[in-house]
């Protein structure tokens, strides 16, 4: 009896690790069918973009593409709304974000330390140049402000605090024998001195960005809108210290002008974290200009961003990832 329920003990053992051991590869392979195939991954577990204004280009974009990153890549990728420029560079040197859209002003500011930033930010290097911003100087037609010399002694908005707008306005301002002591200055973003505006609070207001500004073409409809004209020679001059001015004009029709206007414009930078790998960046970059077109039916001023521009303006350094992207394509 004892040999036969020594037998039989052994035999229930087998049965019983060969049927565990089924179970496991069938749950193995329950796993892996359920699992995506092929998912390329990053090497950080986020990509956080610093942004702007809730209308801005900025935001309206980078939304769409924390939305890309994250089908991709199956990161944590979300935006995050600041005052732009400046902002976004003290968010990057602090770490808490990943990924940023600011103004070549600004990004030259921060690299070299100056202006804004007292201290140099040395962890920032870019991926792209991408399109311009358009330097727009908004009043009314009663208002008898036709060029910038007329904003001397009158209400300005030059942008948010600590935003690229601020920067070059109070730039072009002093380029143009101007100080903050010769006018009455506002801090206020796009939205916000659309609203002054349009109930008289102000006699003028910078908002500079991609075109067409959604706040100026709301404002358009209950505003008897007129563009401000910068003269192009003179931007060419105050270039010669500020490279990274241009002259550009805003299209006729744009909002309601019969002519192109003359104004100054810098173009925008995406930039990242230089701490991030080569390989994430790489895919960061190709991922970017890989949805360009997708990017573009979100805002407008996207369609400006080409790839055979994108290391044209530079001002910071090339991220080595990004530098990987363009070599590639370059033999393709």
């Amino acid at each position: 009896m004892k040999k036969y329920s020594l037998l039989t003990l052994l035999l229930l053992t087998v049965i019983g690790s060969t049927a565990c051991s089924n179970d496991k590869a069938n749950q193995s392979s329950d796993h892996s069918e359920n699992q995506p195939a092929n998912i390329d991954k990053l090497q950080t577990k986020f990509v956080n973009i610093a942004t702007g204004g809730a209308s801005g280009p900025y935001n309206v974009i980078a939304t769409n593409l924390a939305e890309i990153y994250h089908k991709t890549y199956k990161v944590n990728s979300k935006t995050q709304t600041t005052g732009a420029s400046v902002e976004n560079l003290n968010l990057l040197k602090q770490n808490k974000v990943e990924m940023a859209f600011v103004m070549s002003d600004s990004l030259t500011e921060a690299i070299l330390g100056q202006g804004h930033f007292k201290d140099k930010i040395d962890n920032v290097q870019q991926v792209a140049a991408l399109y311009p911003n358009y330097v727009q100087i908004v009043t009314s037609k009663k208002s008898g402000i036709k060029n910038i010399e007329d904003l001397k002694g009158k209400r300005i908005a030059v942008g948010a605090q600590n935003s690229g707008v601020e920067v070059n306005a109070r730039t072009l301002l002093n380029g143009f024998g101007i100080s903050y002591n010769d006018i009455k200055v506002d801090y206020l973003g796009y939205a916000e001195a659309a609203d002054a505006l349009k109930g008289g609070k102000l006699d003028a207001a910078f908002l500079t960005s991609g075109i067409p500004n959604s706040s100026l073409m709301e404002l358009q409809r209950g505003y008897d809108l007129q563009l401000v004209s910068i003269n192009p020679e003179k931007i060419r001059e105050i270039s010669a210290d500020q490279a990274y001015f241009l002259a550009m004009t805003i299209p006729k029709g744009t909002y309601g002008n019969t002519e192109d206007i003359p104004t100054a414009a810098i173009m925008n930078a995406l930039v990242v974290r230089s701490d991030l790998s080569e390989d994430d960046v790489y895919k960061l970059t190709k991922t970017f200009f890989e949805n360009l077109d997708a990017l573009t039916n979100t805002h407008q001023a996207a369609k400006d961003i080409r790839l055979e521009s994108a290391q044209q303006g530079l001002v910071a350094p090339l991220h080595s990832g990004a530098k990987k992207y363009y070599a590639e394509v370059a033999e393709i």
